[in-house]
């Protein structure tokens, strides 16, 4: 493959005439399981990446892996460990939960200012050797989203302004698609919770608020949400209506309670404390 900064070496209309190609091909896929296969084949004639995932959100059910093309060993990381816990701080997902305009954005532009010193990208974000991630983000029937995620390895630069701009308008085509073939897809989150949905959902109202609720003030739980989310002092000082010193008070407190020295131990004692309520 070939990842320079100006794209893949054909020229625009060569790159038209595959898509129109790639697209002819994707209507007779819908409906089929070969669709969401079929819809990377498409975006790969825009622009190449490496891997690839398309998640289904609701609220904070565990999403569905509607399709990936990981190997074994990267997938383990990027779906079986992602759906146990670490999806909750993740920007597209969180950009989700916040019903954002469907578009395809980079996960940097939707990131808190701190995310990239933040503990889940030093702790699991950076296992996944990613240079960058986009994800389209299309909005469907029974507040369900879905995200098609493409991802470049460390190995290749990021996604540039062209490939970017290619990408993006095609997002019309995209959404359009996903919306058709996958508009029942509320139903699988309606269904009793069993191995595919989150036991969360049906036992706590949210994740962050049951975090530590036994030491912790509820103030201070809004705090560890945000600083697990990667927000710097000053901006939960801003969401809370609070000074930034204040928040470091809590920060201080919090970690006293929970008898802990450092984020890298908050963030691993709300993994697990996930598992555990999965546990019970």
């Amino acid at each position: 493959m070939h990842f320079g900064i100006g794209g893949r070496a054909e020229g625009l209309a060569g790159m038209t005439a595959e898509w129109n190609t790639a697209i002819g091909r994707l209507v007779g896929e819908l409906d089929t399981d070969a669709f969401a296969g079929a819809l990377v084949a498409a975006l790969r004639t825009l622009a190449d990446f490496d891997y690839s995932v398309t998640f289904a959100y609701r609220g904070e059910a565990r999403p569905i892996d509607l399709h990936d093309d990981f190997p074994a060993g990267k997938r383990r990381v990027m779906v079986d460990i992602y759906q146990d816990g670490p999806y909750l701080l993740d920007p597209l997902y969180l950009a989700c939960a916040r019903r954002v305009q469907p578009d395809l954005y980079r996960l940097r532009s939707l990131a808190p200012d701190r995310f990239f010193q933040g503990e889940y990208f030093r702790s699991y974000y950076a296992q996944t050797g990613l240079s960058e991630e986009i994800g389209y983000i299309a909005a469907l029937p029974g507040s369900v989203m879905v995200v098609v995620s493409l991802m470049r390895s460390s190995r290749h630069p990021a996604f540039s302004a062209k490939e970017f701009r290619q990408l993006r308008d095609a997002h019309p085509v995209v959404s359009s698609f996903v919306t058709r073939h996958w508009r029942d897809l509320h139903q699988s989150f309606d269904a009793t919770p069993g191995p595919g949905l989150s036991i969360i959902q049906s036992t706590i109202d949210s994740a962050f608020s049951s975090f530590g609720r036994s030491v912790l003030t509820r103030r201070e739980r809004d705090v560890v949400e945000y600083v697990l989310k990667g927000h710097s002092s000053a901006a939960i000082g801003h969401i809370l209506g609070i000074a930034p010193g204040t928040v470091r008070i809590h920060r201080k407190n919090i970690y006293t309670k929970l008898g802990i020295n450092s984020q890298g131990e908050l963030f691993a004692q709300f993994i697990r404390s996930l598992s555990d309520l999965r546990a019970v």
